[in-house]
Parts: C-alpha cells; sequence; structure tokens
C-alpha cells in the first residue's frame, strides 16, 4: 500500500532531482543512525515526500554531506538530512510495523510476521516519542479491518480512516498554524493512496476474493472501470495539491509540484496502459 508517490523524472531539472536524491538518500541515513539496518528496510518514496515537503515548508538549516552506501559503494552521492527527515524516518518505522501487523492479521503473512518481528523494538521506540500519532494510526488500520471484513462496500469509508492515518502523520506540530493544510494534504493523499492500491490490485482482489472497495465500479460499469477510477483518483489528488498550494512553500515547490501533479500518476497510466494492452480486441487471453 506504500510507495506511490513518486517523482515525474523526465520533468525534473537535474538540480531539482538531485535535491530529491539528496532528501532520500537522507532519510535513509536518519533510518539507519537511529534504527539500524532493520530501520532502512522500511525506507519509502511516501515517506521521503514528507520529509522534504516539511522541510520545504519549515527550512530548517540543513546537514550536508557527500557519502557512499551499501546500495551504492562505488558512487559517492550528496546527502541532505534535517530534523524533518528524522521525523520521516519515524513515520516509516511507524508505518511499517502497523502494516506489518495488518497484514499479518489480514493474510497470515509471513513476511509481515516477519517484519513485525524485526521492527518491534524500534516501534516501541516510536511509540514513546510519538504516542497520540502511534494510536491514532493504529485506531485508523483496525477500523480499516473491521469495514474490510465487512465487506463494506462504501469506497469512501476505508480510504477515509487511511486518509486520517496519512494526515496524522503530516501534521508534524499539532498547535501549529499550518497543522490545518498539513493535515487536509495527507488526508487527501492518504486516500489516494488507498483507492490507487485497490485501482492497482482490482484483478487479484477479484480472483483471491479479497475485499477491494472498487469492486462495485467494475460489476456496475466495467466499460468505464478505467475513467470512472481515475475521476476518483483526480478528485483526490486536486485536494491535495490545493491544500499544498494554500502553504507558504517556495524553497523546493516546483520539486513538490512535481511529484502531486505528475509523479503520484506514474503507477496508474502504468497500470491503466497494461490493462488496456491484455484487453484490446485480438490478444489471446493466455
Amino acid at each position: 500500500m506504500f510507495g506511490y508517490i513518486h517523482i515525474h523524472r523526465p520533468e525534473l531539472k537535474i538540480r531539482e532531482y538531485d535535491r530529491y536524491r539528496a532528501y532520500y538518500c537522507g532519510t535513509c541515513r536518519d533510518l539507519k543512525e537511529h534504527y539500524g539496518l532493520r530501520g532502512q528496510m522500511t525506507l519509502s518514496y511516501d515517506l521521503t515526500f514528507l520529509g522534504l515537503l516539511l522541510s520545504a515548508l519549515y527550512e530548517p538549516r540543513e546537514q550536508r554531506a557527500v557519502t557512499r552506501c551499501l546500495v551504492h559503494p562505488l558512487s559517492a552521492h550528496r546527502m541532505l538530512r534535517n530534523e524533518y527527515t528524522a521525523y520521516a524516518a519515524a513515520m516509516n518505522i511507524l508505518l511499517s510495523y502497523q502494516k506489518a501487523v495488518d497484514d499479518v492479521l489480514d493474510e497470515a503473512s509471513l513476511r509481515g510476521r516477519a517484519m513485525a518481528v524485526i521492527s518491534k523494538s524500534n516501534y516501541r521506540k516510536i511509540v514513546n516519542l510519538y504516542p497520540r500519532k502511534a494510536k491514532t494510526c493504529a485506531r485508523c488500520l483496525k477500523e480499516i479491518r473491521a469495514i474490510e471484513k465487512a465487506n463494506d462496500p462504501d469506497i469512501d469509508k476505508a480510504a477515509g480512516c487511511f486518509g486520517t492515518l496519512f494526515g496524522t502523520i503530516f501534521v508534524y506540530r499539532e498547535d501549529d498554524i499550518f497543522a490545518t493544510h498539513l493535515y487536509r494534504l495527507g488526508f487527501f493523499l492518504g486516500k489516494y493512496i488507498y483507492l490507487l492500491d485497490a485501482y492497482d490490485d482490482i484483478e487479484k482482489d477479484l480472483s483471491s476474493g479479497n475485499y477491494n472497495p472498487l469492486i462495485s465500479i467494475w460489476n456496475s460499469d466495467h466499460e468505464h472501470f478505467d475513467e470512472r477510477c481515475e475521476a476518483l483518483l483526480r478528485m483526490m489528488i486536486a485536494e491535495a495539491a490545493s491544500a499544498f498550494e494554500a502553504l507558504p512553500v517556495l524553497r523546493d515547490a516546483e520539486l513538490i509540484r512535481n511529484i502531486l501533479y505528475a509523479g503520484v500518476w506514474g503507477t496508474f497510466y502504468m497500470r491503466r496502459k497494461k490493462r488496456q494492452e491484455e484487453n484490446r480486441p485480438g490478444k489471446e487471453k493466455v
């Protein structure tokens, strides 16, 4: 369910791409230093975006370095870190652990069980640092499980719960003047992620019998499934982008717009193209 918030590299300037990579590497280094190699395993594009967004909004002093790592041992690369990349790293731990537990409860996932075991000690650190966020996220995932178990056809219910989860972690300081806009941005981005994940998995869920809130659209209007899902997703991103534009962001603003207006659509367009190719007239079904 994570990893959908990408850049759209063809439209990025070189310096913008370098900035993004530097924040990605900085978040990765924060995970390693605070939570070890097990922490690094949780790194996601979605939470890299959060660190980038908060850094652009609050403009903290950046720690800059040139380093090598196990993934790229032969090439040195720039790294940017600050208190917001450290926060994004903590939220990586929080969400990856709770997602792993959710996978175990939903599917008895062996991978989820392994991830939950190796992440538990790090998760306890996050609970101590951010108890209210941890409690809210756990409650939201529990509500989503109940909705999925009841096979509730209401598209907005589970997506709204995931939106609440994401809105909660997007608010860095609850008494901050930017909290309302940050929550709204995270809320609609979270709904987008949940619905895009459902769109991505629709055939698999139909085959397995797993819950998917978009099945009602598939069954009632299969011919226009892609168009209707795209319309839903566009509403979510329009609201998220509107919340972003209400924030006084200057630094890295165009990089963030690249992600919100183009990068987030990569998975959708790729999946839609693949489905259209599989269903084109004359194509032999395997």
